[in-house]
């Protein structure tokens, strides 16, 4: 059954919330144990939360029985450390159902949820039924990720969503609009919105983002849980300089190969190598040496 108290979920969900990254080896397939580096790693570094199964976790590309596999093997390595949120990238009301319904015994914080990706897209009362079938079929607190394109939900109707589902907590921006994320922060102060624009970051704790998930996130977390917490301290000498240091290694990364380039990134701090899932490809010697002269100045 549904259950509407989450009073607590908002102080949980708050900081930085990295998306795991996928331990696939050179012929895509998941590397067992390949996870558990990565998520102590993570939490080592001032992780509040972690996010399995979202866009740079390459979430699309699982099929019910990796996802399954995948989320069982991250959630035991997270041994109840910090909040477990899983990411449903999927194009049905169904079919987000039935991926829950896969991780039967785990105890999940939240859900982060898309909007369908594919061309098509529902109408506002369609969509508004979407997100309510799914709490009030898994009971579990629900973040929408809106980030699809051409799906991209305005401002109007994630408050809308928000007022008529009360399992819906809150949001994941991940357009580059802060007047957007300004407007959500003032008309939704009860929700819980976290930023997904990397090269946004700090703007968006300035203005009372109370978390990230994001790519940035994953590849260092250490650096942005300083910059947040340096935001909360009323230190914003510190947070501008960590923000452009950050700019520096965004700037080298391509944006449509990103969990490629975080899993490099990761490397560079002792977490195993992984590779992204083909047709994808892996970073370039050219683009590594690019991206560790960024990051090394990033970590100087």
């Amino acid at each position: 059954m549904p259950q509407n108290n989450h009073a607590d979920l908002k102080a949980k969900l708050r900081g930085v919330l990295p998306p795991i990254a996928m331990s696939f080896n050179e012929q895509g397939e998941l590397v067992k144990g390949g996870l558990k580096p990565q998520i102590d790693f993570i939490i080592d570094s001032g992780a509040s939360a972690i996010v399995v199964g979202g866009s740079t976790g390459e979430g699309h590309t699982l099929s019910d029985e990796e996802f399954k596999q995948a989320m069982t093997e991250a959630y035991d390595a997270n041994r109840g450390r910090v909040p477990f949120v899983a990411g449903l990238i999927v194009n049905s009301t169904r079919q987000a159902i039935a991926r829950v319904k896969l991780l039967e015994g785990l105890k999940l914080d939240a859900l982060q949820v898309t909007p369908v990706h594919y061309l098509f897209k529902p109408d506002a009362d369609a969509t508004v039924r979407h997100f309510r079938e799914i709490y009030d079929a898994t009971g579990i607190p629900i973040l929408i990720y809106n980030v699809i394109p051409w799906n991209y939900l305005s401002l109007e109707l994630m408050s809308r969503i928000m007022e008529e589902v009360p399992g819906v907590v809150g949001m994941k921006q991940s357009s580059g609009d802060l007047k957007a994320v300004s407007d959500l922060l003032l008309s939704c102060p009860d929700k819980i919105i976290v930023s997904g624009v990397d090269a946004l970051l700090y703007p968006g704790f300035a203005l009372g983002c109370q978390g990230a998930i994001s790519a940035l996130t994953s590849a260092v977390p250490s650096v942005v849980h300083k910059m947040f917490t340096a935001v909360e301290q009323n230190d914003h000498r510190m947070a501008r300089d960590l923000h452009f240091r950050l700019a520096k290694l965004w700037n080298t990364l391509p944006h449509d190969n990103l969990p490629a380039c975080v899993k490099y990134i990761q490397s560079l701090q002792g977490v195993p190598l992984f590779q992204p899932r083909p047709p994808m490809q892996p970073v370039s010697e050219a683009l590594k040496r690019e991206i560790k002269q960024a990051f090394d100045q990033l970590m100087s």
